[in-house]
């Protein structure tokens, strides 16, 4: 049987930090625990068309800080703050009364963030859009927008069959073991009137390949077509002679 590790989980303290960040005294542990689980879960249905991509939940001695990472912070935040400020009382009191501050991290790139992308997917199946057409485009819009790799795979009842099964589809690098590569890994659940289909995604966003990309010198384009010797006036064989058809020409009559 196949052996499988959370790609987040594999890259902690490497290349990824943890979503929860705070020390909790014995017996107090699974309190806190499931108090995350709750404003995490809240928010994640309050703000379902915000882009929402990671909620990361700090804790000090009596005050919380939540951070969101979204896609579109202005509807978020709500007109004149509204949301924001009703989001906070609420999450004040699945915390136990501490005192609450959500801060907003705007995400450039949604196109490169894995999580997002999973969602992006999901929702089109949803819309009973095919999910060939869901994942190939995502893949290009990934790569379009400077992505080394990205592998997308669904998983469940694809198009309605009967036999549930597993397609994947992968563009560039996406060296999984590799635990220097930044890796982002996302998941998504599409409900589904056949059943809910599972969407994992992994994209590389290397930020060094894409330096070596623009360093390197415009001098290897012969080597990458192949080419020889062009010069006027040569062999036009870029290769030494020798084998079937090369070397000189032989005379008449011979053998």
């Amino acid at each position: 049987m196949g052996q499988k590790v959370n790609p987040i989980g594999f890259r902690l303290a490497v290349s990824k930090d943890w979503h929860s960040k705070w020390y909790a005294p014995r017996g107090e542990y699974a309190a806190m625990l499931h108090s995350d689980l709750m404003v995490r879960k809240y928010l994640k249905s309050k703000l379902q068309f915000a882009a929402v991509a990671r909620i990361v939940i700090e804790r000090a001695w009596n005050s919380v800080r939540v951070t969101l990472y979204s896609a579109r912070p202005g509807l978020v935040i709500g007109r004149k703050g509204s949301e924001i400020e009703r989001m906070t009382a609420t999450v004040s009191e699945m915390c136990g009364g501490k005192q609450v501050k959500i801060d907003i991290v705007e995400i450039k790139q949604p196109e490169t963030d894995a999580q997002l992308v999973a969602e992006g997917v999901a929702m089109q199946l949803e819309r009973r859009i095919s999910f060939r057409r869901a994942m190939k485009r995502a893949l290009q819009t990934a790569m379009d927008f400077g992505a080394d790799g990205i592998r997308i795979r669904c998983a469940g009842r694809l198009g309605g069959a009967d036999i549930a099964r597993a397609e994947w589809y992968k563009e560039g690098k996406v060296p999984l073991q590799t635990l220097r590569v930044p890796i982002d890994y996302g998941f998504a659940e599409a409900s589904t009137m056949y059943g809910i289909i599972g969407v994992k995604c992994w994209v590389n966003r290397n930020p060094d390949s894409e330096k070596a990309r623009s360093s390197r010198p415009g001098g290897g384009d012969r080597e990458r077509r192949g080419g020889g010797d062009r010069r006027p006036g040569s062999d036009r064989r870029p290769y030494g002679g020798g084998g079937a058809g090369g070397g000189q020409p032989r005379a008449e009559g011979e053998g």
